[in-house]
């Protein structure tokens, strides 16, 4: 069976070379008798444009081409729209931002812009937008700005302007010069909503970069959602299954939640009624899939914003009880939107009492059967997590790691090990917490972890003992990981000698639990074990014959770090005196307090995208904490 399907891929492949071949055969064929033709100086303008067409299509097919470009720059002069169009249509496809041609097609696509044909300004425009790049930044900006602010400019080459700037500052961001910045704020009250729009999204690219030069936008973000949803100055053309305009809805939050609240008492109270319309709008069922869609992303966008500003404690309440409706939802994309809002609250209220009361229904979305959703559960969990329910919470996430899956263990681990830190109200706890933690997902630990637990433990010397016996039992048992080798093996080295004389603790049951591990771990465990060893040839005397062994074995060791430790420590144990060796084994002294090093690996997992309204995991303390690290950084 298998030898008649290889047959039939053999026949299929024959056949796809066959055609492939004729194809190419074809193709040379074309372009061989369009080079002949544009070597004849008389073609018409009509003949340019059909030629150049077919070299078009002959790209588009995946072949090369590489003549037929300065035909094309010819149709760009030409005076014909029909031409000027395929003239840029070719360069579009066929140069980039760094092709040679590049300067030789600014002076023309600069004569378009300037033409009083608005359909003209348009090819210059999409020509502009689809190559971009330094060259057309500094050379024609100016004029694409002109063109945007001017008055006489019709609404689609507004449009077309908006977007174009915006292509041209996210290639070369001083293509928008600052003195223009009141200019464009002022056409956010243009009376056509498709020029707003456009230039919502030119401004918002704008005020992340340069919040204060743009900040009139907030004012006539406010008045225009007020004028479109309150006092419904709108047209019908933009009523989207009766919701005006979502799309310009969204931006205009999403721009004013780059800035703080407003001073301007007028301000501030027309756009909490502006979120007290949209949440009642959201209370009345929607009739449709799409209204209902166009209405969640309104929705979803204006609990963000109310969360940005702190609106007040009632509307807020509201907004809660909404978002517990939505991540119990049977839609994942509202379950994934509903947690998510709940991640950017808990960032920024102090009381997580409201957000606490989902807790079951937040566990339960560590379940769900969209990584999303569970990825989004973990983080709410980890942001809402304090004194009072760390204890559950850290167990279910425990109980949680043994199945979750691959993609997410590490983010989990880190929170869980971050959690029990800061949330442990005794040491044990801490310490029967991380090594559990260790123990279920150790190949999933980083040292990050493991290290902070050995800090503090050195830390706090009630909890030494403790953790030195507790380490040993887990070193006892059948299975391991290499993390917990590696804090057993720094742990015992530092205070095995405080459980010696406990029963089953003894020095050579100690040095046995270490030793079974050993062969199986990688060179720089074993360096660390070894190192454990010369501190063990301190702290106990008698097991030392069984010490120099180990040390004698690996002094012949092909791994260079190795054999070094080995034979260093190997002089040691056998120098005729202890003064040496007591002096370098001497007890490690506490670790300065600092920054834990897990924050920075959340920060890395988490850190500060292009959007200025990101928001930190872990809560408001969580999120000064970071915001701290990053000032350090």
């Amino acid at each position: 069976m298998s030898s008649m399907r290889g047959l039939v891929q053999f026949i299929a492949d024959l056949r796809n070379a066959r055609a492939r071949e004729l194809e190419e055969k074809r193709i040379n064929k074309e372009l061989a008798n369009i080079r002949q033709k544009f070597k004849d100086s008389n073609l018409s303008g009509y003949q340019k444009k059909k030629y150049v067409c077919k070299l078009l299509y002959i790209y588009i097919l995946g072949w090369n081409i590489d003549f037929g470009h300065l035909e094309a720059l010819n149709l760009i002069a030409s005076s014909k729209f029909s031409e000027k169009q395929i003239g840029y249509l070719a360069i579009s496809l066929l140069l980039n931002e760094n092709h040679d041609l590049i300067n030789l097609v600014l002076n023309s696509i600069r004569k378009d812009l300037n033409d009083p044909n608005e359909l003209f300004n348009c090819l210059a425009l999409h020509a502009i937008a689809n190559v971009g790049g330094k060259e057309m930044a500094e050379s024609l900006s100016s004029d694409v700005h002109r063109l945007l602010v001017s008055p006489v400019s019709k609404p689609f080459v507004k449009k077309k302007a908006a977007l174009t700037l915006l292509r041209l500052y996210r290639k070369y961001q001083h293509s928008v010069h600052e003195e223009w910045a009141d200019r464009i704020v002022s056409i956010l009250s243009d009376p056509d909503l498709g020029v707003v729009t456009s230039v919502a999204s030119l401004v918002m690219a704008l005020a992340q970069d340069k919040p204060d030069l743009y900040k009139k936008c907030y004012s006539r973000a406010v008045f225009r959602l007020k004028a479109i949803l309150l006092d419904r100055q709108i047209q019908s053309d933009y009523l989207y299954y009766k919701v005006p305009s979502p799309w310009l809805q969204v931006k205009l939050m999403r721009l004013l939640q780059y800035y703080p609240a407003s001073d301007d008492p007028d301000t501030a109270s027309g756009l909490v009624d502006v979120l007290q319309f949209i949440l009642d709008v959201a209370a009345e069922p929607s009739r449709n899939v799409q209204q209902s869609n166009a209405q969640n992303a309104v929705l979803f966008e204006a609990i963000n914003l109310a969360i940005h500003i702190d609106v007040s404690a009632s509307l807020m309440d509201r907004i809660v009880s909404k978002l517990g409706v939505f991540i119990s939802s049977r839609e994942t994309n509202l379950r994934y939107l509903g947690l998510d809002a709940m991640a950017h609250l808990a960032a920024r209220t102090a009381d997580l009492s409201p957000i606490r009361a989902h807790q079951t229904t937040i566990l339960n979305s560590l379940r769900d059967r969209d990584i999303s959703v569970r990825r989004k559960g973990l983080d709410l969990l980890y942001s809402m997590c304090g004194y009072q329910n760390a204890v559950t919470i850290v167990a279910e996430l425990l109980k949680y790691l043994e199945v979750a899956d691959y993609a997410i263990r590490e983010d989990m681990v880190i929170k869980l090990a971050i959690l029990t830190e800061k949330h442990a109200t005794e040491y044990k706890w801490y310490i029967d917490t991380i090594l559990k933690l260790i123990s279920v997902a150790g190949d999933y630990v980083s040292d990050e972890v493991w290290q902070r637990a050995v800090q503090i433990v050195i830390n706090n010397e009630d909890l030494q003992p403790y953790a030195a016996h507790t380490l040993l039992q887990y070193l006892k048992g059948p299975t391991y990981y290499e993390a917990m080798v590696k804090i057993g093996g720094y742990v015992l080295g530092e205070f095995g000698h405080l459980i010696a004389d406990t029963p089953g603790c003894t020095p050579i049951e100690q040095f046995v639990a270490l030793q079974d591990k050993f062969s199986s771990c990688s060179a720089f465990t074993k360096a660390l074990l070894l190192s454990t060893y010369i501190k063990f040839v301190n702290l106990f005397p008698e097991i030392k014959p069984q010490l120099v062994h180990v040390f004698q074995a690996y002094s012949r060791s092909l791994d260079s770090e190795l054999q070094q430790r080995a034979c260093e420590y190997l002089i040691l144990a056998t120098l005729p005196t202890d003064d040496l060796l007591r002096t370098l084994c001497d007890e490690m002294p506490p670790f300065p307090e600092r920054t834990s090093a897990l924050l920075s690996k959340i920060h890395e997992k988490h850190g500060r995208g292009e959007d200025r309204r990101t928001w930190f995991i872990g809560g408001k303390a969580g999120a000064a904490d970071t915001e701290a690290l990053i000032e350090g950084f």
